[in-house]
């Protein structure tokens, strides 16, 4: 497709905001818009982050795409007030990072959780006949406590996934995997320290990110707008905007919640204060 407007793009930047937990919504919405970004020819990209991190796969899936779109425009993250686990690995696509000196990042790791159930069912008289192919076909299984040999199966695959995360961001950060070992042990930082950890470039506001993302591809920082590449929504719903504004609290606890519950037993990149 030729889009009639891609001289006007040219002159200015893209912005795409990731906000909340990472999930298959939001994987989808960021594939997208990077995909507009690239189609419109943009010279560059503000991404700013605004997340306590999400799903393992998720967030990978954004990360690379990140990282094949760098080869054809400049990207610079922003980090919002909250930039944790799998909210530092997307950074890690951009070239470059800005922090709010308080911003809350860092929590570099991986956690696995899930529901037992046990007491509660053996109080209520409810239990479970469970027929499987192999001894661990139902691993995590809320009926029951988990195995010693089942807890060593599943440290085998946080270390894994684990490992994957020191990886990438040793190499988007340019340090050593011991180095980022030192302090990647779930804890956060303020943007502060995490400049002088080496995990962010700068510390600044968006607004500053915008200047310095037109300043590293020739624009005046001063006349070059930015157009944010929104995800399109169905008219009733634009409609409804307002009214769900006014509820935010309670869509956001709800969308927490549904997040809680869609990823019971699978291992997360995330922050959970």
């Amino acid at each position: 497709m030729v889009w009639p407007f891609k001289s006007k793009c040219r002159k200015q930047i893209a912005r795409i905001e990731i906000a909340g937990a990472i999930a298959g919504n939001t994987r989808k919405h960021v594939l997208e818009a990077l995909n507009a970004v690239e189609e419109k020819e943009f010279p560059a990209l503000l991404l700013r982050i605004d997340s306590p991190g999400g799903t393992v796969g998720d967030s990978q899936e954004i990360y690379y795409a990140l990282k094949r779109l760098r080869e054809k425009i400049k990207i610079v993250a922003s980090f919002g007030n909250i930039s944790a686990s799998g909210g530092v690995y997307i950074g890690m696509g951009a070239e470059h990072i800005m922090a709010n000196p308080g911003t809350i990042t860092g929590s570099i790791g991986v956690i696995l959780r899930a529901n037992n159930l046990e007491r509660l069912l053996d109080k209520v008289g409810v239990s479970f006949k469970t027929i499987k192919s192999g001894p661990y076909k139902d691993i995590l299984a809320f009926d029951r406590e988990i195995t010693p040999p089942e807890k060593a199966i599943l440290q085998e695959l946080i270390d894994s996934s684990y490992q994957q995360f020191v990886q990438t961001v040793a190499e988007g950060r340019k340090l050593d995997e011991e180095t980022v070992r030192s302090f990647a042990d779930g804890r956060i930082f303020t943007g502060q320290q995490a400049l002088q950890l080496g995990i962010v470039d700068r510390l600044g506001t968006e607004e500053d990110a915008r200047r310095w993302t037109a300043e590293l591809v020739g624009l005046d920082p001063d006349k070059t707008k930015v157009q944010t590449i929104e995800e399109r929504k169905p008219l009733w719903n634009r409609l409804l905007q307002g009214q769900v504004q006014r509820s935010s609290r309670l869509s956001a606890g709800l969308d927490w919640l549904e997040f809680e519950l869609s990823t019971n037993g699978q291992p997360l990149w995330i922050y959970r204060p």
